[in-house]
């Protein structure tokens, strides 16, 4: 040949599976997944699926049981509880988000009972339990900051209080994690930790979660409120105001269209970076997989193996179940 051969072969390190398997350097693991499930109030074995989360569904704590019985075995180890509030009970003031009565202190008790070992995650926001919609107290159209953090930290104590290893303000008013760490040790509750939602974007893909939890803000949209998505320096500060605070776990939301803040994240805290592969991003896979235009376990796994190889230690994903049976 007129020309040398090459001295190295990149390819010398993918001619066999186990070859690949060897020299990976990001590698998924049960561990790493947290699954989110929507719970409803109700007797027996109830599941109904979400029509805009396919495979997805709101299931009763009998039905959360079988489920978890296949699960566990597989190495699922934590879940995210989000309540299903009926209309009935959702007001202005938020009253069911801290009734010790209510249902999620009872399924954060119940779960607990059944299964010691997993570890619990509990969101702490008013967006469920608002008649308006939105994740802080709302007056003349605005939604309130300082006034939302007594409801908040009256929510997070009584998760705490019931069961909950990590509350999750989701909410994003400013000074929630200092407000809330300040409650839960006042209390005694020093042992429980705060995942803060520290980077929360304004993002379209949330929607088939609000399908899901029926909590759509019933005026105007969150971005007062939530993150412009053309924002990357502001997530760092963001999370640097939660890690002050008193954050124990900054989450970045949605993961797939914000790569890069997960990354900039991690190379900027000691804290463990979660990613929250939100509702829009499951159900795109979900449609196009059905349609045949996408392998849907191949970009599954790609994509949560991207996430995790942009620095989140922790993955709230709803295809979580799948995933699991997929690595086993």
């Amino acid at each position: 040949m007129s020309h040398p051969l090459p001295l190295y072969r990149p390819r010398r390190l993918r001619k066999s599976a186990e070859i690949r398997r060897l020299v990976e350097e990001t590698t998924l693991g049960s561990g790493d997944l947290v699954w989110p499930v929507f719970l409803l109030e109700q007797e027996g074995a109830v599941k109904n699926e979400i029509s805009s989360m396919p495979g997805c569904f709101r299931q009763s704590l009998d039905q959360l049981y079988r489920e978890l019985e296949e699960l566990l075995p597989l190495g699922l180890s934590a879940l995210a509880l989000f309540p299903c509030i009926p209309e009935e009970k959702k007001t202005r003031a938020c009253e069911e988000a801290y009734n010790e009565n209510g249902f999620l202190p009872k399924a954060l008790k119940e779960i607990k009972k059944h299964f010691p070992d997993l570890t619990l995650f509990s969101d702490v926001a008013l967006d469920p339990y608002s008649s308006d919609g939105h994740d802080g107290l709302v007056r003349d159209g605005k939604i309130l900051n300082d006034e939302s953090l007594e409801i908040l930290g009256k929510q997070a104590l009584m998760q705490a209080a019931h069961g909950a290893d990590f509350v999750a303000p989701s909410d994003m008013m400013d000074g929630r994690v200092a407000y809330i760490r300040s409650v839960l040790d006042g209390e005694g509750f020093q042992d429980v930790g705060i995942l803060s939602y520290a980077a929360k974007y304004a993002s379209g893909f949330y929607g088939p979660f609000r399908d899901a939890l029926d909590s759509a803000p019933q005026f105007g949209d969150k971005k007062t409120y939530q993150m412009s998505p053309g924002n990357f320096k502001e997530a760092l500060r963001e999370a640097a105001l939660d890690e002050d605070e008193g954050a124990d776990i900054l989450m970045v939301k949605p993961a797939l269209s914000y790569l890069d803040v997960i990354h900039g994240l991690s190379t900027s805290t000691a804290l463990p970076v979660a990613a929250y592969n939100v509702s829009g991003e499951y159900s795109m896979i979900k449609a196009s997989a059905k349609m045949g235009w996408l392998d849907e376990r191949t970009v599954t796994m790609e994509k949560l193996t991207s996430i995790k190889r942009a620095g989140a230690k922790i993955i709230f994903s709803y295809h979580t179940p799948d995933a699991l049976r997929w690595l086993a």
